[in-house]
């Protein structure tokens, strides 16, 4: 029985080694950036300039337009279809063989999309003021 229990522990060494490598890392990095970054007591270097060693104007960080967010946005919604199409390509043989016929929902897939760019186009979300 001690065998058993010995062969049973053994199999998971990796993944408590991980676990412990996991959570060892992350808290080494934390303390070594806390005792010696930027932000430890009596570091002078952290409130000289930056770069060309003038004092910075204006904010430190510029406010961005909305329409960058818009643009991201939209990115991202268009290349979530990638994720529903790459798959559907990658089978499209084997259901086909099958004789199933899922053209007619991967066309009304494509026609949602197509409709949402057009409604952006005529929206002018995707047209930038020069």
């Amino acid at each position: 029985m001690a065998a058993a229990e010995s062969q049973s522990l053994s199999t998971y060494l990796p993944a408590l080694v991980q676990i412990a490598l996991g959570l060892a890392v992350p808290s080494v990095i934390l303390i070594v950036s806390h005792a010696f970054g930027q932000r430890a007591k009596g570091n002078y270097i952290k409130d000289k300039a930056y770069e060309c060693g003038l004092p910075m104007e204006g904010k430190p960080h510029p406010r961005f337009a909305v329409k960058f967010y818009v643009t991201a946005m939209l990115f991202i919604l268009f290349d979530i279809e990638v994720v529903f199409l790459v798959p559907w390509a990658l089978v499209y043989r084997e259901f086909l063989a099958a004789g199933i016929a899922i053209t007619a929902a991967t066309a009304v897939f494509l026609g949602v999309l197509v409709l949402g760019l057009v409604y952006e186009f005529k929206r002018g979300a995707l047209e930038w003021e020069k």
